[in-house]
């Protein structure tokens, strides 16, 4: 085609219904030229022909185009359309119903802590702050990501635990337990650095109301950034990757973990919410660059993508120090993408009320689950495609 010229293609349409040939689209189309102010105005005033109508030559004068439709289209119902779409095939393997959850409505507690060089200092003040929480009715209470340790590639080799040696070589997880098992609730012991071997790896805890230890995270997806003349960030420098994606059952419902960074990687709440999930809980870390700008937008996403609960906690921040600056605002956001409850940056602790109810509700008001489209996509669930 010359350049300048502008060309439209005349052609009977596909039904609503079924697939484009594109092979029979392209070679029974009709490509006509046109005067470029004609097509300039016909660019604007077009519109797609109605069921049954028909586009004649706009001008005797000119070579225009004509569309006729063929097939008549009809209404469609919400399962018909479903069927055709095949939202089953749109997780492979297919997504897990959500399991009814032991308990459908409780409280969360969020506890925003600060955190110095003194690392018993650190395990005895989250200590305090998991208690006040209880006292308050948490059933659930989460920590933030890096708790005991200043957040750097320096002090995590410092810091770490050997959390599988057990009590006397992890007292963070330890103290985590113990708490779980007497104030008798769920802990999700935000995140420590973990040695194992000769690797470093970053890892969130999770403890049932007896204190064992039921689910161990390794943040997947690492810190490493560079934004010139604001931040730069290399945690792969000292630590290792975690391999396995992390939901577990708990008395206050199925728990997907995440940590910080892992929050941008929407396949994995993907994942999370296709295995059932009802909840799903971030430690994070972000700084004074990207927590302005992402910070509640992520937690938003994956709540209203997934349409399930998001929480998430932070360190306080410390601006004093010279270290990492966290951004704080610790965060809970409900399966609508709305936030029931936020703080500001300081030491803090937070409680809400997550009601299970409300995923049901808006998952039957807006049913996405029904309506994917698995014809054209899917997510593979690598790990569960396996083992099979």
């Amino acid at each position: 085609m010359r350049s300048g010229s502008i060309a439209f293609l005349s052609t009977t349409l596909p039904s609503y219904t079924s697939p484009v040939n594109l092979k029979t689209l392209r070679s029974s189309a009709v490509v006509v030229a046109t005067p470029l102010g004609r097509r300039l105005s016909l660019l604007r005033n077009f519109r797609i022909p109605q069921t049954g109508s028909k586009v004649n030559k706009i001008s005797p004068g000119h070579n225009l185009f004509s569309v006729t439709t063929t097939r008549t289209l009809t209404r469609v119902s919400a399962s018909s359309m479903a069927s055709s779409f095949s939202p089953e095939k749109a997780r492979v393997p297919p997504a897990i119903d959500t399991p009814i959850p032991p308990i459908s409505k409780f409280k969360i507690g969020l506890c925003q802590l600060s955190v110095t060089a003194d690392k018993e200092r650190n395990i005895a003040h989250a200590r305090v702050a998991i208690e006040e929480a209880a006292e308050k009715g948490a059933k659930l209470v989460l920590l933030p990501e890096i708790w005991n340790s200043p957040y750097s590639n320096d002090s995590f080799p410092v810091y770490a635990e050997d959390i599988d040696a057990g009590k006397d070589s992890s007292p963070s997880t330890a103290m985590l337990s113990e708490a779980a098992r007497s104030l008798k609730i769920t802990i999700v012991g935000g995140s420590i650095p973990e040695r194992c071997g000769d690797k470093l790896y970053n890892t969130c805890c999770v403890f049932d109301t007896d204190g064992n230890l039921i689910a161990k995270h390794r943040k997947i997806h690492l810190f490493d950034i560079n934004i010139p003349g604001k931040i730069t960030f290399e945690e792969s420098k000292t630590l290792t990757a975690g391999e396995t994606p992390t939901v577990v059952d708990t008395d206050v419902g199925r728990i997907g973990i995440g940590i910080c960074y892992d929050i941008r990687f929407q396949e994995l709440a993907m994942l999370y919410a296709a295995r059932g999930a009802h909840l799903l809980c971030y430690p994070g870390a972000f700084n004074m660059t990207t927590g302005p700008l992402h910070w509640e937008l992520l937690q938003r996403a994956r709540a209203v993508d997934n349409q399930l609960y998001v929480a998430t906690c932070s360190p306080a921040r410390d601006a004093e120090s010279g270290g990492y600056v966290a951004w704080g605002h610790s965060t809970l956001v409900g399966p609508f993408g709305e936030v029931l409850a936020t703080t500001e940056h300081d030491e803090a602790t937070i409680i809400s009320e997550i009601d299970y109810s409300l995923m049901d509700l808006r998952r039957t008001n807006l049913p996405l689950q029904k309506q994917r489209r698995g014809d054209l996509y899917n997510l593979v669930d690598v790990q569960r495609f396996n083992s099979q």
